[in-house]
Parts: C-alpha cells; structure tokens; sequence
C-alpha cells in the first residue's frame, strides 16, 4: 500500500465512501503522492502522448487559428494569449514560433499559463524561456484583457462524478472499500439530482451520466470573459456532444489500467460532455463540435505536411507521415478527439469550423 492508497482509506474509514471526483483530486493533485505534483506524464518515458508532443504542425495551426481570430476582431492590444494545462510547454513554444510573423501579435500579446503541477511548470519554463510569461493557479487569475485561448486534453483530467438512473432518481457511483480493505465501487441510495433533471427526457433505468462542476465553473469563467471582451478559445479533447456511459479511466505506460490499483501512479480522465460546456460558457457563442481531423484539414495541416516533408528523408520522413496520420486520420485521432470554439456572439469563429 503506497501513501495515497494509505491516505484514501484513511478518508474512507473517516467519512464514507468518495465521489469519483474527490478519489480524482487526490489521485492528480495531491501535494505529495498525486499523479501530477509527482511526475512529468508526457512522452515515451511517460504513460501518453499528446498532440503537440507528436508534431509541430498541431501547435503551429492552433497558434496561427488564434491569430487570425485576433486579427478578424481588430488585433486588440493589449490581449492575453493563455493556454489551459500547457504540459511540457510544447504547444504553446509551437504556437509562438508559428505566429512570430504575424504583425503586431507578440509585441499585443500578455502571455499566461494555467498550471496546477510545480513538475510541469518548471518544464514549461524551460520551454518558453525566451517569453515573458506569467504563470496562474486558475482561470480566475487571468487579467481583464481580450483572452484568447488554447485548452488541449485539459478539460478531460478534471474530476467527475457518476450517476446511474434509477426511475426518477439518480444513484452515485462511489469509491469505499470491500470486505478485503481494497478500494471498491458502490452506488449510494437513489435521490432527485436537480442538476439531471435535464436528463430524464434521454435516458433509461440503468443508463450512467457524468458530470463535471470543475469543467463548467472554468467554461463559465472564460465564457464571460470573452463575451465581455471579445477573444476565442480553442478547446480540444476525447469526448462527445452529449455525456452518456462510463468513460472513467486510467492511464499507465500507454496502456490502459484498473483506475483503483496503485492510485498516484496512473493518470485518470474522462470523456469531456461539449454541451455542458456550450451551455456554461453562455452568453459567448459556441461552434459546432467538429472533430480534429477535419479541424486540422481546414487549416492545412496536409500542405504543411508536404512543406515539411520535402525536407525529410528516411526515418525523419517516415516518423513525419505517421505523424500526419496519427493527427487525422479517423482510426488514429482524427474522430476521436474533438474541437470545439468559444466567441463572442458579435465576432466570426476562429477558422477551422466552415
């Protein structure tokens, strides 16, 4: 039994059984055994690999879409250019380097980045020392400028909670401990969930919903933001329009594992619900869900594959087409990640959605 698994059953013996996003908060975040204060996750060495770790080209479109918004609204000066759980600093490096041409965009912009983990923080720094930049602890510490932003697999690492229909009630899913002392799921007794009640109407006996208060208290945030002062944000991840089943899980040396085994040393997500999002994020506007692939085509990422490609050959060659691939095609994760704009109701979205 490591220390957080110690620590969970303590809580368990305290107060009862957790709620999946409690047992999550302490897996991820927890100051000395979680999954992100710990460790740096990314890569080969890591348990996954995200978009910008596998080419620059995710990075370099995300950077010049943003742009292009802030220039169709008017280039404001001064605007804040954030990023949402920015990893290795990876995405953001490409997205500088991307726009650097374009005029007037850096000297405008005030560079942040919202990041709870000290590990990655100081890989983010390293990666951006050339910038100025400003770290924060949440969305509420960015400033009160035009916030244009870039969130990719952020949304889907915020805790949730898991609730299975049972009539006209809802039964949580939760974490205590069998008769073993191991770390087991229950469900509580059956009562109303007023934040449902939307959710009677599509679902049956037994059907599983998730929610996710973190991820629309942050939409909301932002939503307000740019619907006060203009902006876009850029939002990326797995997930789907509307939440329906059980998505908990967990990650480990790129495969998946028991989300209740070894707790701290594996990193737990879910599949983002987009509506929930697009409704928190009102009075902003929102596009329609469009999956990466097609995002990242409208863009051009296959001209800039080409571009890239004349200057490879071999293994470098090769490692570019996989890449390509990997990034759009529907088997890999063109279908499976989604990508979907907040804007101001006044202002066009950012390109990519028409």
């Amino acid at each position: 039994m490591n220390g957080l698994h110690a620590h969970l059953v303590a809580r368990i013996n305290a107060d009862g059984p957790l709620s999946i996003a409690d047992y999550m908060g302490d897996c991820l975040l927890h100051p000395d055994w979680g999954y992100y204060a710990t460790r740096d996750p990314l890569g080969v060495a890591g348990d996954f690999t995200t978009a910008p770790e596998i080419s620059q080209m995710f990075g370099e479109l995300v950077g010049l879409a943003l742009a292009q918004a802030w220039m169709d609204q008017g280039a404001p000066a001064p605007f804040a250019l954030a990023e949402l759980g920015p990893g290795r600093g990876t995405l953001m490096a490409d997205m500088l380097r991307a726009t650097r041409a374009v005029p007037g965009f850096h000297d405008a912009m005030r560079l942040h980045l919202v990041e709870a983990s000290p590990t990655l923080r100081a890989a983010q720094r390293r990666a951006l020392a050339d910038y100025d930049a400003t770290w924060c602890d949440s969305v509420a510490n960015l400033p009160d400028l035009p916030l244009f932003l870039a969130a990719n697999e952020f949304f889907d690492a915020l805790p949730i909670r898991q609730f299975i229909r049972d009539g006209d009630g809802w039964r949580e899913r939760r974490i205590g401990l069998d008769a073993d002392g191991a770390l087991a799921f229950g469900l509580t007794d059956a009562t109303p969930q007023p934040v449902l009640a939307h959710r009677l109407h599509d679902t049956r006996d037994g059907d599983m919903v998730e929610t996710c208060a973190p991820a629309t208290a942050i939409a909301a945030t932002i939503g307000t933001r740019i619907a006060a002062q203009g902006g876009a944000a850029l939002i990326v991840d797995y997930g789907a329009w509307r939440s329906l089943g059980d998505t908990f899980q967990a990650l480990r040396d790129h495969a998946s594992a028991n989300p209740l085994e070894a707790p701290g040393t594996a990193d737990l997500t879910a599949h983002v619900d987009f509506e929930s999002l697009a409704a928190a994020a009102r009075p902003a506007a929102h596009t329609p869900l469009t999956q990466q692939g097609v995002f990242l085509e409208r863009l051009g990422i296959t001209a800039r594959a080409q571009a890239l490609a004349a200057r490879l050959a071999g293994e470098k060659l090769d490692a570019h087409v996989a890449a390509h691939r990997r990034l759009t095609h529907p088997d890999e994760m063109g279908t499976l990640f989604k990508v979907m704009a907040l804007h101001r109701e006044s202002t066009p979205p950012p390109p990519g959605f028409n």
